[in-house]
């Protein structure tokens, strides 16, 4: 069948004279680029792919499109650290050129193999607007760090009987002995569902069938993107991005969500038995996460920063988003919990503390800046609504509010110039136990909070794009409130 092509789903390869330099130019300047957040220097930036600790060094790939900020044919880009926090570009580690990848190198992860690093990524085949399939392929990684596509790929090619050309994102582990490649599916009747593969030698592949999963899901869940399994504190644990779900109280108010599930896999059975699921994230733009075993076996994770079907103020710069900051992952009470990586504290450059008493009213931090980290503790509380704006000028400020009497946090950026994402709403929540003591931590670069409240027991991931100006940190509360803060200023970690 003839292959289906368009403008853009051309690779780097096929740039046109000084296009790459024009690309980049475009966006050398922006206010919004992050300073230690991993992001494109030009062109869009979606999931982190492939993510490992090889030879003695933090390997991070991403689906990358370098000519627009837009969703077209997909690279895998990649990033390398020896630290976790300082990283350098790379050459494009994946073009795709290959007919088995003739619409891009989609989603995947990686894993060690007899001292290489396996590579598993999706070839993107379409042959119309509507119609695809897809390839699960192979490119290995030596200690020398040279790159080779697998001579006989695809490992897998096409999709099983019984689903649809939406078959992608593998995640191959290890359990007993024998290998095994997890991938999300769509189900001929519009249906997500997760499918497993087996292999001997983490080459050679045969369907093992559909993992049963005993979430309570609606039927309008059409796909389940990007699966994730490890285990930790000794618990087995599945993340998922489900897309098509509704909204539900506090949870799934994004176009596109991300869930884990807390349980135990029986790989034979094809079963996993669930114990807690809950949303990993409330913030308005964290997708796709991947976690990765980290130097000392810690369970690290990188997400997508953004949303799909989303415009970004960035988007006429030609780049879009960014990744998180590298995560260290723990069961805490039947809930994974998601705190910074202990390596971040290598780009404090400065700091300075202070103690703070409000009786109503606001209180603000001085020394303000686009990147630093904020350590806050609040306590002797007899407000009932109290919280710290971010971002803060006289027009602008990205709100986290607490709200005892409701037992509730939330987030709201609505009070911004560059405001976006509006038909998803401005506002973003969780219900949370507010005793006497809360504890926040934030990082901020430029255009992206991360906030942890109460040590990972709530998290936001959230894009802003403020004015220059609007810099500011303000604690505010209704009535008597006291605590102290630590602000770190953050260093470079990554060419802009």
């Amino acid at each position: 069948m003839a292959k289906y092509m368009e403008p853009k789903y051309r690779t780097i390869l096929e740039a046109k004279e000084n296009e790459l330099e024009s690309l980049k130019g475009m966006s050398a300047n922006s206010l919004w680029k992050p300073a230690y957040h991993i992001h494109p220097q030009f062109g869009l930036i979606n999931d982190p792919n492939g993510l490992a600790y090889f030879n003695g060094e933090f390997h991070v790939f991403y689906q990358w499109y370098p000519f627009d900020a837009m969703h077209g044919m997909k690279h895998w880009a990649y990033v390398k650290s020896s630290d976790l926090v300082n990283w350098e570009r790379q050459p494009v580690a994946l073009v795709p050129v290959e007919d088995y990848e003739s619409h891009g190198a989609y989603s995947g992860a990686s894993l060690e193999v007899d001292g290489k690093l396996y590579m598993y990524y999706t070839g993107n085949i379409k042959y119309s607007a509507e119609e695809r399939s897809a390839n699960q392929c192979l490119a290995i990684m030596e200690k020398d760090g040279t790159i080779t596509k697998y001579a006989n790929n695809p490992v897998i090619e096409g999709v099983p009987e019984g689903y649809t050309g939406h078959v992608r994102d593998p995640k191959v582990f290890e359990k007993d002995g024998r290998y095994y490649m997890l991938l999300g599916a769509q189900r001929t009747d519009q249906t997500g569902a997760l499918i497993v593969y087996e292999s001997e030698n983490a080459v050679d592949w045969r369907f093992k069938g559909e993992l049963k999963l005993a979430l309570d899901l609606p039927n309008s869940v059409y796909m389940l993107e990007c699966p994730d399994y490890f285990d930790v504190s000794g618990k087995d644990v599945l993340i998922v991005s489900p897309q098509g779900l509704d909204a539900d109280g506090h949870n799934y108010h994004n176009l596109y969500n991300v869930i884990s599930v807390i349980g135990k896999l029986d790989i034979e059975r094809l079963t996993f038995e669930v114990e807690t699921y809950h949303e990993l994230d409330k913030g308005f733009d964290f997708y796709a996460p991947q976690s990765f075993a980290g130097k000392n076996n810690e369970r690290l994770l990188f997400a997508w920063a953004g949303m799909g079907e989303v415009e970004y103020p960035t988007d006429k710069e030609k780049w879009a988003h960014c990744l998180s900051i590298p995560r260290e992952l723990e069961v805490v009470d039947g809930k994974l919990r998601q705190k910074p990586a202990e390596e971040l504290k290598q780009l404090r450059v400065r700091s300075e503390s202070s103690e703070m008493e409000i009786v109503e009213g606001a209180v603000e931090i001085q020394n303000a800046s686009d990147q630093y980290e904020l350590e806050l503790e609040l306590n002797d509380l007899e407000a009932n609504q109290f919280g710290v704006e971010l971002f803060a000028s006289e027009t602008e400020g990205l709100v986290l509010a607490f709200d005892r009497e409701k037992q509730t946090v939330s987030v709201n950026r609505e009070k911004f110039d560059a405001a976006f994402g509006g038909d998803f709403g401005f506002v973003r929540s969780s219900e949370l136990a507010i005793s006497d003591l809360v504890k926040v931590r934030v990082f901020v670069d430029h255009s992206i909070a991360e906030i942890f409240i109460n040590d990972g027991e709530v998290v936001f991931t959230t894009r802003v794009f403020p004015k220059k100006e609007s810099k500011g940190i303000k604690v505010f509360s209704d009535d008597k409130l006291r605590g102290c803060y630590t602000k770190h200023e953050l260093s470079q970690g990554i060419t802009v």
